[in-house]
């Protein structure tokens, strides 16, 4: 099996394995590369429906070049607390990145996330991202303005009235209600749709149905949100001296 890097040529056969829909198993069986190196590939330049393989050739260079430079004093390792192995720390960040992009956030943004999620204290400022991160603080100012937009992080002042941005313990909760509200966005259109085209049409009638199933998928997440968070927060807040009583059902 061939190591080292991805040539050109490679590229351009994941980006045609791409455009005609191919699995990353299936393209890394014909390029004789293991699936994770073609998926990593994939998710560090634009995901699955951005990707080229000119940009991400030049890209891999630039990497290797800044690579080539003696390290600066921001690009030093953090430091990780409780004798985590900072390797591992990082193989599962990137992991976690990749899983957010997959899920439909973008990679900036998936990154300063999952930089938040996996902090101990669960909040960091804009200067702490720039140095974890080695991005720009406009980059950094740019992907919290999104996250924010989505109630995904908070912003709060610290004792030293220096800005910091938080995760809150029911960020899963959050999310999803962000996704009830995009689901129920695309509800209300769907149905403007039906007005246009015509009830009782072919394309009318598809609009229609395409709007009660995520009507239905949107009330759903929601009710199952709201009963996930009100068990959770209920079992974390019993008293410890209380006597145990099996999980409640979440179906």
């Amino acid at each position: 099996m061939p190591g080292g890097r991805l040539t050109q040529q490679e590229r351009q056969q994941i980006a045609l394995g791409l455009a005609d829909g191919l699995p990353y198993a299936e393209i890394a069986r014909r390029l004789d590369r293991p699936t994770s190196t073609i998926t990593r590939e994939v998710m560090r330049n634009d995901g699955p429906t951005a990707y080229r393989a000119d940009l991400a050739h030049r890209a891999t260079e630039r990497r290797a070049h800044r690579r080539s430079q003696p390290a600066s004093r921001g690009a030093e390792p953090v430091p990780q607390p409780h004798g985590r192995d900072a390797e591992a720390v990082r193989a599962y960040e990137e992991l976690f990145t990749t899983a957010m992009v997959e899920s439909g956030l973008p990679k900036m943004m998936s990154r300063v996330l999952v930089c938040l999620v996996t902090s101990d204290t669960g909040s960091l400022t804009a200067s702490e991202l720039v140095q974890r991160l080695q991005v720009s603080p406009a980059t950094i100012s740019k992907s919290i303005s999104f996250l924010e937009s989505q109630t995904l992080v908070r912003r709060e002042r610290d004792e030293r009235r220096r800005e910091r941005y938080v995760i809150d313990d029911d960020l899963w909760y959050q999310s999803m209600v962000a996704s009830v509200r995009a689901l129920t966005k695309q509800v209300e259109i769907t149905r403007q749709g039906v007005a246009v085209l015509g009830s009782g049409t072919q394309a009318g009638d598809r609009l229609e149905n395409i709007a009660r199933f995520l009507d239905y998928v949107s009330e759903s997440l929601a009710r199952a949100a709201d009963q996930a968070r009100d068990v959770l927060h209920a079992r974390y807040e019993a008293p410890s001296d209380a006597p145990a009583e099996p999980s409640p059902d979440l179906d």
